[in-house]
């Protein structure tokens, strides 16, 4: 799958992308409204990708089922209604004019479309950020099921759509396009040196940016994030580089409520509002922030984490 390069006012806006994507491969890109966009019309008249965009509308009319017989006959599939209503858990919802379902349950039925599709390649625009938990858990079933035969694209503004379902992440901005780290590993069990917590040694926490210093206090960061070879400190919606290893800084946090939550992450335990459960193997931490930030949970450790919780 490849992107072009587009410029704005003689500037590199959306750069050369070329994924070397695989089927059971699921992969994220997290952008912003105007790079998905050009990202889907790049792909608009591919008869290989089946793109759904959000707030996609549906045969408002029809019940659930009755959308579901139109799909199984306009695709030609040998699948039975009944079968696929309870394959897509909308048993209760079977007789329910779309209409008048849920915001929620409209666009999940709405995103089943995509299991339909006959396109190796699936490329989805937000798809999980207007369903609720149940209809999330419902869908990602569906994708990791259909990953084992397809490529899947997901375009998202929110770290935690993508890492529902992607195997790996990038995310593209003014700075490029940039893997993510997000593979949980066993380098998440070694154990940081024995610390007197009692000892504060750190007072600020020293970044830059544009060739500025600019200094934070430990509390008011929410975390930091190893991107691409750069350490960024998150404070306030914003990133920040600091010159400072994951290594030392979890150290130098300790004792300010800090936490390595992941190889590529430490959280301030404080801004951490839920502890997401998307299978028994991938979890993750929403914080309490005025963007409602999510970073990934190493499944090593989650004991560490709830513990220190007293959960």
């Amino acid at each position: 799958m490849q992107f072009q390069p587009m410029y704005y006012d003689g500037e590199l806006f959306l750069p050369r992308i070329e994924l070397n994507m695989t089927s059971n491969q699921s992969i994220g890109i997290i952008t912003d409204l105007k790079r998905k966009q050009l990202l889907m019309n790049q792909l608009e008249d591919h008869s290989q990708y089946y793109l759904f965009r959000a707030q996609q509308n549906e045969y408002m009319r029809l019940t659930v089922e009755e959308l579901i017989t139109f799909l199984i006959k306009v695709t030609e599939r040998n699948e039975r209604v009944a079968l696929l209503m309870d394959y897509f858990a909308l048993e209760e919802e079977r007789k329910i004019r779309i209409k008048n379902l849920s915001s929620s349950k409209r666009m999940y039925v709405t995103l089943l479309r995509a299991f339909f599709a006959h396109h190796p390649t699936l490329v989805l625009e937000e798809p999980y950020f207007f369903l609720e938990e149940e209809d999330r858990h419902h869908f990602k079933r569906i994708l990791d099921d259909l990953s084992k035969e397809k490529q899947i694209l997901i375009l998202t503004s929110n770290l935690e759509d993508a890492m529902i379902s992607c195997d790996a992440i990038y995310r593209l901005n003014e700075f490029g396009f940039h893997p993510l780290d997000i593979r949980d590993s066993e380098e998440d069990k070694q154990e940081v040196p024995e610390q007197d917590r009692a000892n504060i040694t750190l007072q600020k926490i020293y970044t830059k940016r544009n060739d500025k210093a600019i200094l934070f206090d430990p509390p008011e960061v929410d975390y930091i994030e190893s991107m691409d070879g750069s350490i960024l400190v998150h404070v306030g919606g914003e990133n920040f580089v600091c010159a400072l290893t994951l290594t030392e800084l979890e150290q130098r946090l300790i004792n300010f409520g800090f936490f390595r939550c992941h190889r590529s992450y430490i959280v301030n335990l404080q801004k951490v509002r839920e502890i997401i459960t998307w299978t028994k193997n991938s979890y993750s931490l929403r914080l309490n922030t005025g963007k409602d930030s999510v970073v990934p949970l190493s499944r090593s450790k989650l004991h560490e984490l709830k513990a220190l919780l007293n959960i």
